[in-house]
């Protein structure tokens, strides 16, 4: 195998005509260098200099080689480079998987100070709702605690944080004055669901329900919370979800806190053992908690 830096001595000297002018201008000794270019010519099998007069002259085959050596040397400070950039998370990819509500609060944000901070590294997003098995496992992920995700083997898990549940009303709604809604006044509404998927989100709701002594009556089926949201607006009735999901609500509506007892969820962040000293990743990390409120961690 031809030694790279015998490589880059010898495109020296034959730029710079002479073992002398190759030695003061890299900093080497003369003996050096000849040196360097006797190993070169033992490794290649080939004459790669001749002398002419007091100083020496590469070969045709020298020149060749030289030629060649420009394009391999650059190709790998090109490589050189984006070793460089990936221990720095400046390329590559990532892939970032999410629920509906935290993909509306928090990801566009922070992707788009991720992209403009690595603007060469691929974000792969992917909505856990859609997600498939074939997908592969993510990177990093935001997902709610009970959940069924990706498995915990092999991750980093941080909390974000624990949030409330709220009541969607119309604004004209007899409850929509108060400033907290007891949540055993929503006994005999007409509720809106909001999560078609059955999972831990909706189970708050249940169990919180259950404590309060009844079940709530689910007149409309929608897959989402904006959805829900919409149906709300329309006069159809009432719909609960975490305070998340309330971020753009149409001016006809409103939310109120829930008591007696308040619904929870809590949302966690994990992230793959393989890529926990990428700088992204932790930019990622810093991101996040900024958005949900939490002090950086040290």
């Amino acid at each position: 195998m031809l030694d790279a830096h015998r490589l880059r001595l010898f495109r020296a000297v034959v730029a710079a005509g002479s073992i002398n002018g190759a030695a003061a201008a890299l900093g080497y000794t003369p003996s050096a260098v000849s040196q360097h270019l006797a190993a070169l010519q033992k490794e290649t099998g080939l004459v790669l200099v001749e002398k002419r007069g007091r100083g020496i002259e590469p070969t045709m085959v020298g020149r060749t080689i030289a030629a060649e050596a420009g394009h391999v040397l650059e190709r790998l400070a090109d490589l050189e480079s984006l070793v460089a950039d990936l221990r720095s998370g400046r390329v590559g990819s990532l892939s970032v998987s999410y629920f509906a509500s935290a993909g509306a609060a928090w990801i566009p944000p922070v992707i788009a100070a991720i992209t403009n901070e690595f603007p060469r590294l691929r974000i792969d997003l992917r909505l856990i709702e859609l997600v498939h098995d074939s997908s592969g496992e993510p990177d990093v992920e935001i997902f709610v605690e009970g959940a069924a995700s990706t498995s915990l083997r092999g991750y980093d898990i941080e909390r974000l944080l624990t949030e409330p549940y709220v009541v969607v009303l119309p604004e004209n709604h007899p409850l929509a004055a108060r400033d907290e809604v007891e949540l055993s006044a929503l006994r005999n509404e007409r509720w809106v669901d909001n999560d078609v998927s059955r999972g831990p989100c909706r189970q708050a709701i249940l169990d919180a329900c259950s404590v309060a002594g009844f079940s709530p009556g689910f007149h409309i089926e929608t897959h989402d919370y904006p959805t829900a949201i919409s149906f709300v607006a329309a006069g159809v009735g009432v719909t609960v979800l975490p305070e998340l999901g309330t971020g753009n609500l149409p001016p006809t509506v409103v939310a109120r806190p829930l008591r007696n007892p308040t619904p929870t969820r809590t949302i966690s962040v994990r992230t793959r053992d393989a890529v926990r000293d990428n700088p992204a990743v932790h930019r990622i990390m810093e991101l996040l908690r900024e958005r949900v409120g939490f002090p950086q961690a040290a």
